[in-house]
């Protein structure tokens, strides 16, 4: 009897890298926008979600443009001396691009940029690996949510997230004082995810600016660079838990993944080149 195709396995870890024509495209992306726009930030960005990005983009796709990817590529990009950087003063932008960061290029004024950033800030549900910002307990007896009390459905989903609960006429009850999380404490799956089921929110998602570059006012191919704001090294919440960036939004789609924070943000310009969430 032949094989049946239906039931074929197709192996998830067979990803195609980002050949040398797609990297000379996207280098050529981010020198082209070097051309069009006069200021180009590094920002650092914190517990990032697709979902809450998605609207940043679109409010300012008229005056400017993000683009996330790896960093060993926007480093060449911009250059990493002065004697390949793009434009002059673009080498020490470069020295910013480390880590989680990425570039937005924009004709808008240092103040609009701060406004549009600050306005983004906004909080949302941590993910595994995060630090707790403040102890969660439950108190036994009868569980309630932000809509009122569980469903009972959900009680079986309760006990594999660790917690001692039985149903009692309908009603899920704990049957003993539980900590989920104490102030500074890497949350793991079981309490990232009773965050969640109880509506506590500890992640803010955020962009800091960490230096910008301005083109000189004589349109000669100079500029200059500010550093705004000194990098952390120590941000356990940075960047937000996602695989890898998605380095199609520097093409003009693209988003974040959740997958565990830490892995693929760097980009060595070979393995992660930013695969898509």
């Amino acid at each position: 009897m032949p094989k049946s195709k239906r039931n074929k396995v197709v192996s998830l870890t067979k990803v195609k890298k980002k050949d040398r024509q797609w990297k000379e495209g996207l280098l050529e992306k981010i020198r082209q926008s070097l051309d069009t726009y006069p200021n180009v930030y590094v920002f650092k960005y914190y517990n990032m979600r697709n979902e809450s990005f998605k609207p940043l983009r679109e409010d300012l796709k008229e005056s400017s443009r993000f683009v996330l990817g790896s960093t060993a590529l926007m480093q060449v990009a911009l250059g990493k001396s002065e004697a390949d950087e793009y434009k002059a003063g673009l080498s020490k932008l470069s020295e910013h691009v480390k880590g989680t960061v990425g570039l937005f290029f924009t004709k808008l004024s240092h103040e609009e940029v701060k406004e549009a950033f600050e306005k983004y800030v906004h909080e949302d549900f941590a993910r595994v690996g995060s630090k707790a910002t403040h102890d969660f307990r439950l108190t036994a007896g009868a569980l309630s949510g932000p809509m009122g009390p569980l469903p009972h459905t959900l009680e079986p989903q309760l006990r594999k997230f660790g917690l001692p609960t039985k149903l009692n006429k309908g009603v899920v009850e704990l049957l003993a004082d539980y900590t989920v999380c104490r102030t500074g404490q890497k949350l793991d799956a079981n309490a990232a995810g009773l965050l969640r089921v109880f509506d506590i929110k500890m992640a803010e998602c955020k962009l800091k600016p960490l230096a910008v570059w301005r083109a000189s006012a004589e349109g000669d191919g100079a500029g200059e660079v500010e550093e705004l704001s000194e990098d952390e090294e120590d941000y356990e919440q940075t960047g937000g838990e996602f695989d890898a960036i998605g380095d199609d939004l520097a093409m003009g789609s693209g988003g974040f993944s959740d997958e565990p924070e830490g892995a693929g943000v760097e980009g060595d310009g070979e393995e992660d080149d930013g695969e898509d969430g």
